[in-house]
């Protein structure tokens, strides 16, 4: 079982560090570039502090003095989110980290600027009345999967290390919520698991998972659209600035985190409790080597399986995704 890493902060000491975020501040006292007329953001239950900010209205608050409406849209996996950017129908969507770069190399024109989380939010799940033990004994099985999400490349990565490959396997394409339904009602064998659904498997019906591996899992990155960062990068800047101040209120109430995932995702305190205490690391925005290694390494098996082309340059893929400077100036704050 993996536990999270939580930044050592007081509250004295993060209430201190909230009253010194306002979006003004960050922005110091270069004048603001004209807000667009409309800010929409993803929210999803994978990414707890979006739901937070959600609730709270502070972006709302944040560009309600520039006439900007904040408008708030679901994301029910990264595939879905990814699909909102590349339709403009959000600016702003929280995906896995390999989800964000494999939509990259298939020409979806994002950059991921801040880290919502660390965790370990998947991994293979199955029934406790099955005999599934280990990846070698999927062979033949039926496993749920949303491709194109870290869950998938989580399978596609574990196979190719037990010498299989989704040939091997009957792959029944469904959303993350709709996959732990089917492994409940036995209409598959198992499933490329997300939390808080995984979490809510193990409470319910005592579901196992069989095969972790907290490397494996890339990080959620939170994503802009390229055109709004080039048009207004001063746009991105304050509504990052908030999300920090969101994800720091985060790590000082932990328990109303708790209860508002529960609240929103409509799944139990003690399922929401497992997904954020357990598998869920909020403690750092920034994007540090540790994640380009982790997609550099996730880069090269979806490259070697063929879900991206032969010629592709991992290295220069991963750099052409990430831009660090937004939060690495939060941190400084």
């Amino acid at each position: 079982m993996s536990t999270s890493r939580h930044l050592p902060l007081s509250r004295r000491s993060v209430v201190a560090a909230l009253a010194a975020l306002p979006a003004a501040g960050f922005l110091g006292t270069r004048a603001r570039a004209q807000a667009p007329k409309t800010i929409s953001l993803d929210y999803a239950y994978y990414n707890p502090v979006s739901l937070l900010l959600k609730k709270k209205g502070w972006l709302e608050e944040e560009f309600a003095k520039d006439g900007t409406q904040i408008r708030w849209v679901l994301s029910a996996g990264s595939n879905k989110a990814l699909e909102f950017l590349r339709g403009d129908a959000i600016d702003f969507g929280s995906t896995a980290g390999s989800a964000a770069l494999v939509a990259r190399a298939n020409g979806a024109e994002i950059k991921s600027v801040y880290v919502y989380s660390k965790p370990e939010w998947t991994a293979l799940v199955t029934r406790a009345d099955t005999k599934i033990e280990k990846v070698a004994d999927l062979k033949g099985k039926t496993v749920a999967v949303t491709r194109g999400t870290d869950p998938h490349i989580f399978l596609l990565r574990v196979l190719k290390d037990a010498g299989l490959g989704e040939k091997d396997l009957k792959v029944v394409l469904l959303q993350h919520p709709d996959g732990e339904r089917a492994l409940a009602a036995s209409q598959v064998d198992a499933w490329a698991g997300l939390d808080p659904f995984m979490a809510k498997a193990e409470v319910e019906y005592g579901a196992k998972l069989f095969h972790r591996n907290v490397d494996y899992n890339t990080y959620g990155v939170l994503n802009v659209r390229e055109a709004l960062l080039k048009d207004s990068p001063d746009t991105v800047r304050r509504v990052l600035t908030v999300y920090e101040k969101a994800r720091r209120y985060s790590v000082a109430n932990r328990a109303e985190l708790t209860k508002i995932l529960a609240e929103d995702a409509k799944i139990a305190e003690p399922v929401a409790k497992i997904q954020l205490e357990q598998r869920t690391d909020i403690s750092d925005p920034t994007v540090r080597q540790a994640l380009r290694d982790t997609l550099i390494g996730a880069g090269q098996t979806l490259r070697d399986i063929g879900v991206l082309k032969a010629e592709t340059d991992v290295n220069a893929l991963v750099a052409g995704l990430l831009n660090p400077d937004f939060a690495s100036k939060l941190a400084q704050l």
